[in-house]
């Protein structure tokens, strides 16, 4: 299974980093066959020649004059690389060349116990391979008569070199070899391709998979929420997708939405039979998470599942539930908390069901922080779960500390990450946050979780502060056009 596990990271590392890998593979593969089929070919001809002492009747001479002629023949290997064996095929053949430069094109060897000398001519040209091995044999062959035999008396004993096998036309050449190349090529190209994709992999610290986050933290990833492409009909508008179908949106989508939620419901509940959790804070590290939008759906997905819900705007900065659900935003929390309102007459019906009521921010208040940390809001809290369950819309951890101190009062934190572009370092910090005021964290939420890292789920994304005040208090929310709430009963 761990095998199983580490080939699918693999494999998930090479498709997110796929188009990496293919440019590599091709500029390698690429390179190779430019070089390849730009190259002079080059044509191979072998030509043998035998070293012989003469023949001699007598057995002891014999066998004395065979271990000459291998003796010999190490020698002459060693001629044969000579400028004046070259200079003699120069001469012989009448070319232009140089004999250093003609040397380098031929090779010679002695095979292992015998009295044969190999060469191996280079050309252009078959011809040109052909003619330059056999006239090597025969300068050699010149050259050795001359030293062993300078006045050609032709008696027995002397070495002498004797051409036995002359060199055939060769049909093909033996560089450059195309396939063999392009086959090398082709290895390295994704070998490189995937160097480089490893080290995208090991330099990307951003949490892309549910997997990589409950590997290097140790908090549950309760949820993958999946991606439904444009969230509001309108600007400051989120999309109820937890129980109403995008405009423009098929079933698939709406099955998918409901089932993201129906299974974060579950989680939640199963978390502990005994003592589920009553008050639950939703935030994010960062601005931009879709923390709004999760918690909003949240609410619902439990709310039409008959358990009575009570979602609370936390974030008296940038508040969003009124104008999302078509709430009074002049009434909510803040009203409550200062002793204006009471309880009952500050929450709101959201018009999705009436298990689900919504508690707007109210009036922007000059010291969220103090309010939100005060004794009115811890027991607002405990009032408020007595008859419900708490959803608390907080604002990011990361910019502010309200998150963290609305944590602190509650059963604990469910945080919003945004798949893909979340890094370790935000959420380890976001973490820490809630640490440093004995807050609990329930859970990670993947956001905007793309189909191929969660199995099967798209993503939601969620504009937060990209809104202007003025859009922000428009009253544009979900309108249940009065459908009933059947996607997650």
């Amino acid at each position: 299974m761990v095998l199983l596990m580490e080939l699918r990271d693999h494999l998930r590392m090479l498709v997110l980093h796929w188009m990496g890998v293919l440019v590599i593979t091709a500029l390698v593969v690429g390179g190779a066959s430019a070089y390849t089929f730009t190259r002079t070919k080059v044509y191979a001809a072998d030509a043998n020649g035998f070293v012989s002492t003469g023949g001699n009747s007598n057995a002891a001479l014999g066998s004395i004059n065979d271990e000459l002629a291998k003796s010999r023949a190490t020698s002459y290997v060693d001629i044969a690389k000579s400028r004046a064996t070259a200079q003699q095929v120069i001469d012989d053949l009448h070319l232009d060349a140089d004999p250093a430069s003609l040397v380098g094109q031929i090779s010679v060897e002695q095979p292992l116990d015998t009295v044969l000398i190999k060469i191996t001519a280079q050309d252009s040209t078959p011809v040109g391979a052909q003619k330059l091995a056999d006239a090597w044999v025969d300068a050699l062959a010149t050259q050795v008569q001359e030293i062993e035999d300078p006045r050609n008396t032709q008696r027995a004993g002397v070495p002498r070199v004797i051409s036995i096998e002359s060199a055939e036309l060769p049909s093909t050449p033996v560089s450059p070899k195309p396939a063999r190349n392009l086959a090398l090529a082709l290895l390295l190209g994704l070998l490189l391709g995937y160097g480089y994709a490893l080290l995208r992999h090991n330099l990307d610290r951003r949490l892309r998979t549910a997997k990589a986050v409950e590997d290097r933290f140790n908090v549950p990833v309760m949820g993958s929420v999946p991606m439904a492409g444009v969230l509001g009909r309108n600007p400051g508008e989120r999309a109820l997708l937890a129980v109403e179908g995008l405009e423009g949106g098929g079933a698939e989508r709406q099955r998918e939405a409901s089932e993201a939620f129906r299974k974060l419901r579950t989680n939640l509940i199963f978390m502990n039979v005994d003592s589920p959790p009553k008050v639950i804070v939703v935030t994010s590290p960062q601005p931009g998470d879709g923390k709004s939008t999760v918690a909003a759906n949240l609410a619902a997905a439990v709310a039409v599942s008959g358990q009575p819900v009570v979602l609370v705007d936390g974030d008296l900065r940038r508040p969003t539930v009124a104008g999302s659900f078509q709430a009074d935003e002049e009434i909510g929390l803040t009203d409550v908390l200062v002793g204006r309102l009471s309880v009952a007459d500050a929450l709101q019906p959201s018009g999705v069901t009436d298990n689900l009521k919504v508690l707007a921010a109210g009036r922007i208040p000059p010291n969220p922080s103090e309010l939100l940390g005060s004794k009115a809001m811890r027991a607002l809290l405990e009032q408020l779960a007595e008859h419900a369950m708490v959803i608390v819309d907080a604002p990011p951890l990361l910019p502010v500390t309200d998150a963290a101190i609305l944590t602190a009062a509650a059963d604990g934190a469910l945080v919003v990450i945004s798949a893909g572009r979340t890094v370790d370092a935000e959420l380890t910090q976001a973490l820490g946050h809630l640490s440093a005021v004995n807050g609990r964290a329930l859970g990670i939420i993947m956001n905007k979780s793309s189909r191929r890292s969660t199995g099967g789920y798209y993503y939601y994304e969620a504009s937060y502060y990209g809104e202007d005040s003025s859009s922000r208090r428009r009253k544009r929310g979900w309108r249940a056009k009065g459908r009933k709430a059947k996607a997650l009963a």
